[in-house]
């Protein structure tokens, strides 16, 4: 999936509508300026993590339903030459793709990006990142859930705990500042290494980035297991000194310093305290549907009109009617469990 961000999208939609449609009243709520519009998605996966899909796995989508490379490429620079100045690979594992490393150098080339981003589980990042470095991947995002290998085995269903570690500290080693590493905080499973997770950041670029256990279709969310911000929070608090960092109004994250260290600490609090207000995140699915937010369930296809001809005006149309309908802020965490969501490797993080 791709993750776009753009400086200046409601401007330039708006300029297009009036012109073309009256696309301006479609975009009303890119009033914030959005930077960080969109995520291109891969489902395909080598771990099989049980918060991201069931244990009998998912049903993917057939090839000739996914998006091609050019198609990637093609609404990739609609969006960028709208304003998006960030676009993030995710999945599913976007480095197991046989083409990532030209699809990497085909989106950084793209006149306008700022930031080309990656979502990774870190097992075969390591022996990739260099060239991908080399052809524009300057963010990376490394998901791990504890520092436990035995643990590790347990929650993806595959070994390869040690692989993901070397994969921070190469990126570490390739001057990527921050190094940003996803864990999601599960009750009776990690929630004791968060203090562990955040000595990581003592003499390193990192940035632990403790998210809530989010429900998607499949990886039986119960509330019991949801360790909030708030807890997590106070147990970072008694045994480390912290300091809040003034956050961009559009920054997911409540983020931290941490007196004596490197490296930083964040919060995602999608459950307890949500950030809808400020989101600028809209997502690509692998199949080319188009998704205004991570929770809800509409969705709206670009793929089919890209391949049945339509100009990019008519896409941005379709965008624009698509977050047109995005709702002020997505439901409570109770509804949300019951309100049918695809699975979240087919989402993408």
């Amino acid at each position: 999936m791709v993750l776009f961000r753009s400086v200046s999208l409601l401007t330039k939609l708006r300029s297009s509508a009036v012109q073309q449609s009256n696309l301006g009243n479609s975009v009303r709520w890119f009033q914030n300026k959005l930077r960080y519009t969109s995520y291109f998605h891969s489902e395909r996966c080598n771990l099989r993590c049980q918060y991201c899909m069931p244990a009998e796995g998912v049903e993917l989508t057939p090839s000739a339903r996914v998006l091609s490379q050019d198609e990637i490429v093609r609404l990739a620079n609609l969006f960028v030459s709208s304003g998006v100045d960030k676009i993030r690979l995710t999945g599913g594992e976007p480095t197991i793709r046989k083409d990532i490393e030209e699809l990497c150098q085909r989106l950084s080339n793209l006149e306008g990006l700022k930031t080309l981003a990656m979502t990774t589980n870190g097992i075969t990042l390591s022996k990739k990142l260099p060239k991908l470095k080399e052809y524009g991947l300057n963010l990376v995002n490394i998901s791990l859930d504890t520092l436990i290998p035995a643990k590790f085995e347990f929650m993806t269903r595959r070994r390869g705990h040690d692989r993901v570690i070397e994969s921070i500290n190469t990126a570490v080693d390739l001057g990527y500042n921050p190094v940003k590493v996803n864990c999601v905080v599960m009750r009776g499973f990690n929630e004791d290494e968060i203090c562990d997770f955040v000595k990581l950041t003592r003499d390193k670029p990192i940035n632990i980035r403790f998210i809530e256990f989010m429900p998607f279709d499949g990886n039986v969310w119960n509330v019991k297991k949801l360790v909030p911000y708030s807890e997590m929070l106070d147990r970072v608090g008694k045994q480390f000194k912290i300091e809040r960092i003034q956050d961009h109004h559009t920054e997911t994250a409540k983020n931290f310093r941490i007196d004596g260290h490197q490296g930083t600490v964040s919060f995602i609090t999608s459950m307890t305290e949500h950030f809808c207000a400020g989101c600028n995140r809209l997502r690509l699915l692998a199949d080319g549907n188009f998704k205004v937010c991570l929770f809800g369930p509409s969705e709206v296809s670009l793929r089919d009109p890209l391949r049945s001809g339509v100009d990019d005006d008519k896409l941005r149309e379709i965008i624009g009617a698509a977050v047109k309908r995005k709702k002020a802020s997505h439901a409570g965490m109770f509804d949300l469990a019951k309100t049918p969501n695809r699975p979240m490797i087919h989402i993408g993080g």
